[in-house]
Parts: structure tokens; C-alpha cells; sequence
């Protein structure tokens, strides 16, 4: 059974869809079979992988509102390794249809049951509010993975999202962890990022990356290419940064495999 993990955080403007993104390019380069899930009707992790959603017949709102069986709707990326269950502007409206469905805070988790390619991690990428479709992601995880900006008010709305997965652990999926924290868009030659990033290692003890994704122009420039950063420029500081953070994650899950965790 693969590794489920959920990126989340309400707070738009974080690195969410980068995030989510070049953890699952960082991994499939890495030689480790990788799904991303396209949870946000924006279709921005669709985008940043170069799949054109307009053609698409199957995506991720056919598996969660019609049904459809999730192994006919995912697709392959460019780079080996890595498929995508892909979103499109249909995904809308799903938050509005799933409200009458039974069990609808775990459609997700149901589909990804059936899925058939032995993956070894699952990477979901979630919109940036706590309605139902990220109700669904964190459900279905085995864990979540916040990425914090270094940014004024980067705490404003992180207790709702931690409120969000209190309750999620105590009435529908009671094996969700925090994975890690992640800072995003920092930068050293200012004394705010320090205090930002000083602020979480406080907050969160040892759940904060020792990586942090350091502000590049790079970066912000390969979701228009359709590309993860490591194929728009491996040699980029933003490639540098995620591929670090895939080895800490890596080496995270060995260790606690080794310790029977």
C-alpha cells in the first residue's frame, strides 16, 4: 500500500501546488513510483505537469462524482515514475454535489482502494480552503504536509487548519499525522524570514524540515512551462531545495520503517 500524503493549508499564496508538484517530480526522478492527486478545481498541479486538462475526458471529478473506477482516469506524465490523477474546471462544482452523497468525506478514499499500479507514494494536492474535497484528501491520507510561508501573518488561519485535523483524527480518520512542516519563500538576507522561520521551529519542535524553499525566480517561472523544476532547471536552487527535502522525507520513512514504526 502506498503513502498517502495530503499537502494542505487553506492560506493561499504558500507554495501549496509547488509543493505537492516537485515532492512528487523530486520522488519519480528518484526512481520511486509516485500518483499525484489534482485536488483543486484550478488545476494547477495538472498545469505544472504539463497535462492539458481541456482534452481530458477522465479526471478526478468523473471518480468522485460519477464514480468512475480512478485506474481509467490517471495519466502519465513526462517523467517516468510519476502519474497524475488530473482536475479540471468540472471539479467546481463537486463540492456542491458530494453535500448529498452518502459517506461523502470519504469518496476519496474509497476510489483509491481500487487503484491497481503499486505505487509507493501517493502525493495530493489540495485547494486552498477546508470544504469538502480537502475534507476528502486528509481522509484518505496517512499523513499532512503543511507548507508555511515566511511572510507577515504567516500564522493567521494555521489553527483552523489544525482545529480541521483534530477532527478529522477523532471521527474519520484517527491514523492521520502531521508528515512536517515546510518553510516556503525564504529568504536569508532578511531578518523577517529568520523570525518567521525561528517562530515555527518553535511552534512545531522537531516537525519542521531542516529544508527550506528558498525564494527563486525559477521556480516561479516552470508551472507556465508545464514543467516540474527539476526538468525546467535541475541545476536552480528551487530543484536543489525540493530534491533536499524528498531526501529528508526519504530518509524519515526509512528510519521509521527501521524502528517498526
Amino acid at each position: 500500500m502506498p503513502k498517502i500524503i495530503t499537502i494542505a493549508n487553506q492560506k493561499g499564496g504558500v507554495g501549496k501546488t509547488t509543493t505537492a508538484v516537485n515532492i512528487a517530480a523530486g520522488l519519480a526522478v528518484s526512481e520511486v513510483p509516485t500518483l499525484l492527486i489534482d485536488m483543486d478545481p484550478q488545476s494547477n498541479a495538472t498545469i505544472g505537469c504539463g497535462i492539458d486538462y481541456r482534452n481530458l475526458k477522465n479526471t478526478v471529478y468523473e471518480v468522485l462524482i460519477e464514480e468512475l473506477d480512478v485506474n481509467s482516469a490517471i495519466t502519465a506524465t513526462e517523467i517516468p515514475f510519476l502519474d497524475i490523477l488530473p482536475a479540471s474546471t468540472r471539479l467546481v462544482g463537486a463540492e456542491i454535489e458530494m453535500v448529498s452523497l452518502i459517506g461523502r468525506e470519504t469518496i476519496l478514499k474509497k476510489a483509491m482502494e481500487g487503484l491497481q499500479k503499486n505505487y509507493r507514494y501517493v502525493i495530493i494536492d489540495c485547494p486552498p480552503s477546508l470544504g469538502l474535497l480537502t475534507i476528502n484528501s486528509l481522509v484518505a491520507a496517512h499523513s499532512v504536509l503543511i507548507p508555511i510561508q515566511c511572510e507577515y501573518y504567516a500564522m493567521e488561519g494555521l489553527g483552523q487548519l489544525l482545529n480541521t485535523i483534530r477532527l478529522v483524527q477523532r471521527s474519520l480518520n484517527r491514523n492521520l499525522q502531521i508528515e512536517g512542516v515546510l518553510i516556503t519563500m525564504y529568504d536569508g538576507r532578511l531578518r523577517l524570514s529568520q523570525e518567521v522561520a525561528d517562530q515555527m521551529r518553535s511552534h512545531f519542535k522537531g516537525k519542521v524540515y531542516q529544508t527550506m524553499v528558498r525564494r527563486n525566480v525559477r521556480l516561479g517561472e516552470s508551472p507556465s512551462f508545464g514543467k516540474p523544476i527539476i526538468l525546467y532547471d535541475a541545476s536552480s536552487m528551487g530543484a536543489q531545495d525540493y530534491m533536499n527535502l524528498v531526501g529528508e522525507i526519504l530518509q524519515d520513512d526509512s528510519q521509521k520503517v527501521g524502528q517498526g514504526a
